[in-house]
């Protein structure tokens, strides 16, 4: 079975910001990372000192999925995950939109 070309990230990153701006939400890069192959983090600002974060990961068939690292928390225990994750992957994007309904705007299914 052969798997569909991947979406290079800095077009990926560009779609999910003008989904956002269509719905009239703020989303922007606060990290840009490798604009073929970085991993992408969103985080969701909910406005009240709180936020998600959301990663990629893959299903069982292969399929992009994204995974909540939890429920919402203080923004600052957000920042600090991200942080961690950066250490990690010096090639990785953060996206973070401002939506005070907490919505991620992500196409694919989330978990």
């Amino acid at each position: 079975m052969e798997s569909a070309p991947r979406l290079k990230a800095e077009i990926w990153v560009k779609g999910l910001i003008r989904r956002c701006e269509v719905e009239g939400v703020t989303a922007m890069v606060v990290r840009r990372g490798d604009a073929t192959s970085g991993t992408v983090l969103v985080k969701v600002n909910t406005l009240d000192g709180k936020a998600r974060v959301y990663s990629p990961t893959r299903d069982g068939d292969g399929a992009l999925i994204w995974m909540s690292a939890g429920e919402a928390r203080p923004e600052a225990e957000a920042d600090a995950y991200i942080e961690k994750q950066r250490k990690f992957d010096p090639d990785l994007w953060v996206v973070e939109i401002e939506d005070r309904a907490g919505r991620h705007f992500l196409l694919e299914p989330v978990n």
